[in-house]
Formats: C-alpha cells, structure tokens, sequence
C-alpha cells in the first residue's frame, strides 16, 4: 500500500517536474543607502518619475522627490522604523495620489486619506493627484463672488472673494484660527464646503477644533486633514497638498471650496527638515532654494474657474506665524508676495481687548470691493481710511489736551466705531445684519452713546432687527444694495430703537 502511494506522488513530481517552463522577467529594483527621519536615499530605480509611490521591501510605501544621476531622495510614508540599510525598493509607476468623494466630508482623515476619526474606512472611487498644475489663465474668471466670513471688521473692511488667496498673519495667540474656523461656520448656509488642513498642531488642540465645528453643526460641510506634530514631517510636508486635492475633486464639480492652511510656517519647517536629511544645499535660514516654489505651486490652485471649466472654486486661507508681529521675515514674506491680501493681527491689539485684532493700516485685500455685495460698499467706502485716520489722530490727541472740534468729533467716532467692529468667537454675523449695524455707526447714531454701551446698543440692535425688522433684513438680502427705500427704512428703525434704548 505504501508502496503505491509513493509511486503515485513520485509520478505526479515528474509531472510537475515536466511542466515546467522556465521564465525570465525582469523588474528594476533599488536599494536603500540611509534612512534618518523619514526620509530616505536609494541607489539604483533609474526610471523612477518625480512624485512616483514606491514599495519597500517591508510593505511600508513611499514617495520619490529628489531624483539624482545615482540616488534617488524618498520620504516614507508611515513607520520608517522597520526599514534598514540594504532592504529592497521598487517602483509601482503611479504618481502619489488621495481618494476622493463626498464620503469624505465630516470626517477627519491624514494626508493619504485614510480616516484618523475612529469611525471606519471611507468608500470611494475616484483618486486625485496630491501634486497638480494650477489652472491657466484662460481658464480662470475674475473673482466677483463674495465669501462671506460673519465677521464684520472683515467683511466690512478687507472683503474676501471665492477664489481668493487671502493671508491671515500674525504672532502666536492672536486669533488666526479663530477667524478661520469661523469663516468655516459662517458657510452653513452660504453653500460652500470646507477644508481645514491642521499642520504640525498637537492632537489636542486639532480634537478641540473638530469639537468646535460640530458643536455650532458646521462638520457636515467641513472635511479636516490633520498632521499632528507626532507625525513624521512627511506628513506634514504632504497635508496641505492632500487638502488642496480634495478641493479641486467639490471645484471640479462646479462648487465653492474654501481651503484653511494652518501654519504654512509648520510646513516650510517640514520641508526644511527633509531637505536637509536629503543633503539639498540650503539657503538663507536653512531653507532650500525652492522653499518659495513649495507654497506657490500650492496656492496658485485655488482660483475661481470660468463657466466653460465648471465655474467652482477654491478660496485658500493660508496661516503663517510671525515671530514679534515681523512680517519682513523669510516665510512670511514669500507668502505675501503670492497672495491676493493679508489680514494681519497684531498682539498688542489683541492685549488691549481688540477682537478680532486686525491692524486695518497693514491689512488689505488685493480683490477689495470687488468681492463685496453693493450695499456693503456703500456703507463701508470710507470706513478703513476713517479708522487709519482715527489711529493717528488718537496717537496724537494722547499728548494734546485741547483739540478742535472737527479732530474731537472724528476721534470720538473713531473710538465707538472701533468698539462696534469687535465681535466675539462663535458668532459670525449674516451679512444683511451687518449692513444695518455698520450703517448705523457711519450715519452718526452712536455718536451720543457712551463707548462702553457701544457692544450692547449692537447687541440689542441686533435682537431688535431679527425680531421686528425682517422683513427690511430680507429686503437688503434681496437688493444687495442700498435704496433710498431701504435707507429710509433703516432711519426709522434706528431710531424707532433709540427710543428704548437706555444710554445710561
């Protein structure tokens, strides 16, 4: 029995054995040189493309940026503990690229797009390149369409339009996030989807901010790319680039996106780092040559796309942190230059009870009153240099006791219309309520309130409004402009409020 058992197995390895067709193929493999931080040199992989995914020998993937006669620079993406000197790399012809869909929004994920949140994978079906050309000129119109913020020193003053790159800067702790993430809530009912792109930030604080947008029920329409610090600096190298992906897949779609980077100067930092493992020369502050190239390749994409391309569009509001309000530092100075404005918030301001605490001097949009609705640019015409006016005047009438009448008149004014352009966190402003409160304190009806009942005349004004003036709100909603009708109507309200209004 045992006999023919083996017989049998010794005649089917002969089969096998008969079978077999010897086969050559070839596949170009490379081989890790060093690995430090994330970051890796490779020899060999000759036909390797600039932003190419490759494979490690442990399974672990990567992306190629540094492309030299015979080393390749690659950054790991993922735990690079694993990987060791002498291990194997091939290529898998496929430029780095994000899953992208619908599926995505509410949900937090990392610069590959897998979730980070805890609430199981995202289906999709369609990728995205993290790395793309900026649409051309041709295909771009001009930016026309207000995005409305909520908040009224912004609206008002240095008005954002969709498709806009305006710059929010200033020193650490003085409210850059805040204007964004309120920005963010205030596109509930605006129709305009969200990106929040957190770089470098500690894992609390990224949890707070996901906290906060649901609380005030703004998540639906928001996705949050987060490299935390404890990322590797690939990530944080990667996550802008993931979040303006995921932009351009709602743009393309005909939809207005509004992209929030938080910090570019985290990011540049990122880049740094890596560059200098990849042994690139550097420059001034360490920085490599192309630092300028990291951020303008990635805010040249967002634009406002004509009707032939979809007519959607991507507004980026980019973050950078100043060291001592320094706006002529490196960093700082690069990303102004490619910018359409900044809004630059100044800590003594900030100190001093100004929120937001926006320097109107050094603040401005490059758009300006394009992007705003008629209305507003009438009431608001004047109202920046008024204020620019009003800062000097104020320096000087510290050191003069005895001012004419005209100098008095437009300092006290200054002072109440500073008081009535601050606003708290959370609480964006619709902008036909704005319109009103802001008319209100350019016509001269608060020149007879006390400064400190400035905030609550507004308050209550405000309530007033919403209770029993709808009717004139959805008039300047649907006009966007201001009529002698609704002007009219807007001296009898104010002053059908005065009169219950208690200024003592």
């Amino acid at each position: 029995m045992k006999s023919d058992l083996s017989k049998a197995v010794a005649e089917e390895l002969i089969k096998k054995i008969e079978r077999f067709r010897p086969e050559a193929a070839a596949r170009q493999v490379g081989h890790v040189l060093s690995v430090s931080d994330g970051a890796t040199r490779i020899s060999g992989l000759p036909e390797v493309s600039y932003q190419e995914q490759i494979i490690f020998s442990s399974g672990v993937s990567g992306v190629a940026i540094n492309l030299e006669e015979d080393v390749i620079g690659a950054i790991v993406l993922g735990d690079y503990v694993g990987i060791k000197e002498g291990d194997e790399v091939r290529g898998t012809g496929e430029l780095l690229s994000i899953a992208v869909g619908d599926g995505f929004l509410g949900r937090v994920v990392n610069p590959l797009g897998e979730s980070v949140d805890g609430k199981g994978p995202i289906a999709s079906k369609k990728k995205y390149p993290l790395e793309k050309i900026a649409p051309n000129v041709t295909e771009r119109q001009p930016v026309s369409t207000p995005l409305q913020t909520g908040i009224k020193a912004i609206d008002a003053m240095i008005p954002i339009g969709r498709g806009q790159r305006e710059l929010i800067i200033g020193d650490r702790n003085t409210g850059k996030t805040a204007i964004a993430i309120d920005t963010i809530i205030n596109q509930k009912k605006e129709n305009v989807i969200c990106i929040y792109v957190a770089i470098g930030q500690k894992t609390s604080r990224i949890a707070h901010v996901v906290s906060d947008l649901a609380k005030y029920k703004a998540l639906d329409h928001t996705i949050v790319v987060s490299a935390t610090a404890s990322d590797p600096a690939s990530f944080q190298y990667l996550a802008p680039y993931a979040g303006c992906a995921l932009g351009e897949y709602f743009m393309d779609q005909g939809k207005d996106v509004l992209v929030v980077y938080d910090d570019l100067t985290k990011h540049a930092w990122a880049y740094r780092q890596i560059s200098l493992i990849l042994r690139r020369p550097s420059g001034r502050e360490a920085y490599p040559g192309d630092v300028f190239y990291l951020h303008s390749r990635l805010l040249e994409r967002a634009c406002r796309l004509d009707g032939a391309h979809g007519g959607g569009s991507i507004t980026a509001l980019p973050i950078i942190e100043t060291q001592a309000n320094d706006v002529s530092a490196y960093i700082p100075t690069n990303v102004i230059s490619i910018t359409d404005g900044q809004l630059f918030l100044e800590s003594d301001l900030f100190y001093a009870g100004q929120r937001p605490a926006l320097n109107v001097g050094t603040s401005v949009s490059r758009v300006g009153s394009a992007a705003q609705i008629k209305a507003m640019k009438k009431v608001a015409g004047s109202l920046k240099l008024d204020l620019a006016q009003y800062r000097e005047l104020a320096a000087f009438a510290q050191f003069s006791s005895d001012l004419d009448t005209a100098t008095k008149k437009q300092v006290d004014r200054g002072a109440r219309m500073i008081e009535l352009l601050k606003q708290g966190q959370y609480a964006p402003i619709p902008v036909e309520i704005q319109v009103a409160v802001i008319w209100a304190g350019v016509k001269g009806y608060l020149d007879d309130v006390p400064v400190a009942k400035v905030s609550e005349f507004e308050a209550k004004f405000r309530e007033f409004l919403e209770i029993s003036q709808i009717k004139l709100l959805q008039e300047i909603t649907k006009e966007r402009t201001m009529t002698p009708d609704i002007e009219k109507k807007l001296i009898q309200a104010v002053e059908e409020f005065k009169k219950t209004f208690k200024k003592d």
